[in-house]
């Protein structure tokens, strides 16, 4: 059983961002640092990991946990591959043990966000759990009965790569066609540039200052913002993409709630209002099963580094 008064420092570690986030037994949050992640560098980025847990650690702190963007072995915290990053064969928890002495675990930062959304956001009070975090790709944390699943090695919930369209684009994990392509920030940044490129006068290509390359998601989602219709046609397509994805996979989960999370979640309604109708048009038998509420994350950007928080008091101390 946790101490009373025992703390946790959560790490979310992703490509552009790297956070710790101090936190007590009852998820308050007490510090927080975040520096850039030097993403082409895995010793660096190693490096930076430390750094942020010491800027935040205290006496009370009893362990660490590590959300990490990729497939990390449940048994031994090591990050063996990350689809978006060149990051292979990482032993990120025993790299914070080591460093900082205090035990700690490493897991995926979607399953992490879930935990956190499951013990104390959007998804409390519920077992049964569907989580996306729909960020520059699709990452997945799956609850069933009040326990995160994480299959045989710690690989499930790696949503984002099922396969919809084996003749599409190129995803970062190697194949064709992943959903995250389809329905994530990469393809609502994708499909900016291209729109910036066939309308040079759109305000899309205004506020990347008319050079298509630097389009991003954020560019896209303020011209919705705005009032452009072009910008607005790609949340919603987007959107749908991912509302159709969600409802495949709650007719093999049966969830009781989905959350959505991650920075395409931010697009807000322009996006979510396109998922949720697709959602209820795909699921099977909508009119026969309870209503299946699709939201988004309470916690926001802070979902990974609590959950992870979290997960080590409740496991390691």
């Amino acid at each position: 059983m946790t101490a009373t008064g025992a703390q946790a420092i959560g790490l979310d570690v992703g490509g552009t961002k790297t956070a710790a986030i101090r936190v007590t037994v009852e998820g308050g949050v007490l510090a927080r640092r975040t520096l850039p992640t030097p993403a082409n560098d895995m010793q660096a980025t190693l490096d930076t990991m430390v750094e942020v847990a010491r800027a935040v650690i205290a006496p009370e702190v009893r362990a660490i946990g590590i959300g990490a963007a990729g497939l990390v072995e449940k048994d031994t915290g090591r990050l063996t591959f990350a689809p978006n990053l060149a990051w292979r064969n990482v032993p990120l928890a025993q790299h914070l043990w080591d460093a900082l002495g205090l035990p700690t675990l490493a897991d995926n930062d979607a399953n992490a966000a879930a935990w956190g959304e499951f013990r104390l956001g959007a998804a409390a009070g519920h077992r049964h759990v569907l989580f996306a975090g729909a960020g520059t790709g699709i990452g997945g944390g799956i609850i069933i009965d009040g326990q995160l699943l994480r299959g045989a090695h710690g690989f499930a919930g790696e949503i984002g790569h099922i396969i919809v369209d084996p003749d599409g684009p190129l995803c970062g994990c190697g194949n064709h066609g992943c959903w995250e392509q389809f329905a994530s920030g990469h393809a609502i940044s994708r499909a900016g540039r291209e729109a910036a490129r066939q309308h040079p006068q759109s305000m899309i290509a205004r506020r990347c200052g008319g050079d298509p390359a630097q389009v991003t998601g954020p560019i896209v989602s303020e011209a919705a913002r705005a009032g452009d219709p072009v910008a607005r046609g790609i949340l919603a397509a987007v959107g749908r993409s991912l509302g159709e994805g969600l409802a495949g996979l709650a007719n093999v989960l049966d969830p009781d709630i989905v959350v959505v999370g991650g920075g395409a979640a931010a697009a807000g309604n322009l996006l979510m209002e396109p998922a949720r109708a697709a959602f209820v048009s795909s699921i099977e038998a909508a009119a026969h099963r309870p209503r299946v509420p699709l939201v988004t994350a309470s916690l926001g950007n802070d979902a990974g580094a609590i959950g992870a928080a979290m997960m080590a008091l409740e496991t390691l101390t």
